[in-house]
């Protein structure tokens, strides 16, 4: 049985992905006595940011859920594969460094990770080790369900091809 098959990765993915939008949905209604973080942003910068994340992820849960739906079996290849690569390429990004971030924690080298300092606190500590960790489980999962629909699409043949004739 092939490691990336079937469509329990976009079923994984999409549970992720409406995890992030929902928690990104709270924070915005909730974003508690200090959103922006000392940072030189504003509150508007604050809310922005996350629409564009909350956007950006509910059309990613589309495009996942779309790859195992049987009334989506009509879109073409060409149309849902460039999405879930980018996306498995910004989880990725930010997932793969943060994994990395917690081995350098964990071991003691750099206990504040990469930019951090050594006297962060234990609560510092293990919310930037569940924080990494969330991101490289949405960038495992995302990347499951986009090898599984590129190889279960390609199977499929030229249907999903895009029509020469415009």
């Amino acid at each position: 049985m092939p490691t990336f098959h079937g469509p329990r990765w976009a079923y994984g993915a999409l549970a992720w992905l409406t995890f992030f939008v929902v928690s990104h949905v709270l924070l915005v209604f909730f974003p508690g006595d200090d959103p922006t973080g000392d940072g030189p942003w504003s509150t508007r910068a604050y809310v922005i940011f996350n629409v564009v994340l909350i956007s950006v992820s509910a059309v990613g849960a589309a495009v996942v859920l779309a790859t195992v739906r049987p009334g989506a079996r009509h879109l073409p290849r060409w149309l849902l594969l460039p999405p879930l690569l980018c996306g498995s390429v910004l989880l990725v990004i930010r997932g793969v460094p943060g994994m990395a971030e917690n081995l350098l924690m964990v071991t003691g080298v750099r206990r504040g990770g990469f930019a951090g300092t050594d006297d962060i606190s234990t609560g510092e500590f293990w919310a930037g080790l569940a924080i990494n960790t969330y991101f490289f489980l949405g960038a495992v999962l995302l990347v499951g369900a986009t090898v599984s629909y590129g190889r279960r699409s390609a199977r499929t043949g030229p249907r999903n091809a895009p029509d020469p004739s415009g």
